[in-house]
């Protein structure tokens, strides 16, 4: 995919133009949840590690939480450990939440770290282990059963929610070189494993942060209408109305439901980008915009 920006005299006036935007986000911390399907073309892979450099050397405090679905399902399926899905939540036994583990925290995590430190940053891996950074409990979801009409509780294992989020730790990064790369694992109340989902996470880390941006990058362009044009921008109650009147449907509702929380939690604004788009972060920061805004509205 080309890069919109690779040459050095457009490159320079787009980082001129940039000023402005520059100071808007002094010191504003920016929580980037980095999706497991837009992690799939090395070279964005590559721009998006510069990005996140450059966020860190104007002043700004970014901070990355990145899923692994698919790298998951493939160390899964090498392994011949079989995995369903549940409301698009994987459901997680002991073997499963070792191998979550492993590659989230493993794999996945050291090669984000080791991108960003190639393009001239400093950046460190955790999980929601690490300090407590998420205190995690057990994700509970019901489902009622057609025949007797009686709501069941459905056991996904240890699949977790963010109960809370160790903000002083992440606070120590704003000062510092560093960038916080967030594997989303989280520790129960008797050390036990869970298994977060990534979107998830990243919304409960930015309300805790308060953050001025939390952008959510993902392999879809944003929220559409019912023409199929993109959506630019949302109120709470408008993305609500959308939902109840079908407009957004299947995947796309727990990823507006997640912007929505991160929102009323206190975040400034939520963004919803399709991160295989060269430079989206600094198309949405910077310019334009890049895919579908969503804030509180009142």
């Amino acid at each position: 995919m080309a890069d919109p920006i690779a040459d050095p005299g457009t490159k320079a006036a787009t980082l001129a133009a940039a000023l402005p935007y520059f100071r808007r986000y002094a010191g504003a911390t920016i929580v980037v949840k980095y999706g497991g399907h837009a992690m799939g073309d090395s070279a964005v892979g590559t721009m998006f590690a510069e990005d996140i450099v450059l966020l860190k050397q104007v002043g700004m405090n970014p901070i990355v939480v990145h899923g692994g679905g698919p790298q998951i399902g493939d160390m899964l399926n090498r392994l011949k450990i079989k995995s369903e899905f549940v409301d698009g939540l994987r459901v997680s036994d002991a073997a499963t939440v070792e191998i979550v583990e492993m590659v989230l925290s493993g794999s996945i995590n050291k090669e984000i770290v080791t991108a960003i430190n190639k393009a001239g940053g400093y950046a460190v891996g955790l999980s929601g282990k690490d300090a407590s950074l998420i205190r995690a409990k057990k994700l509970e979801r019901t489902r009622r059963d057609p025949d007797s009409n009686i709501e069941k509780v459905l056991d996904l294992g240890f699949v977790g929610e963010p109960a809370s989020v160790n903000s002083e730790m992440l606070e120590l990064f704003r000062n510092s070189n560093i960038i916080p790369v967030i594997a989303p694992i989280g520790v129960g109340d008797a050390g036990e494993t869970f298994n977060i989902n990534a979107d998830t996470a990243a919304g409960a880390i930015a309300a805790a942060m308060k953050a001025k941006r939390f952008l959510l990058l993902t392999d879809v362009e944003g929220v559409l209408d019912k023409k199929k044009h993109l959506v630019h921008q949302l109120t709470v109650t408008e993305a609500e109305a959308l939902i109840a009147d079908g407009t957004i449907t299947g995947g796309m509702i727990p990823k507006v439901a997640t912007c929505l929380e991160a929102v009323i939690g206190g975040v400034e604004a939520a963004v919803i980008i399709d991160g295989r788009v060269p430079h989206a972060i600094l198309l949405e920061l910077f310019a334009e915009g890049a895919g579908t805004l969503i804030r509180r509205g009142d």
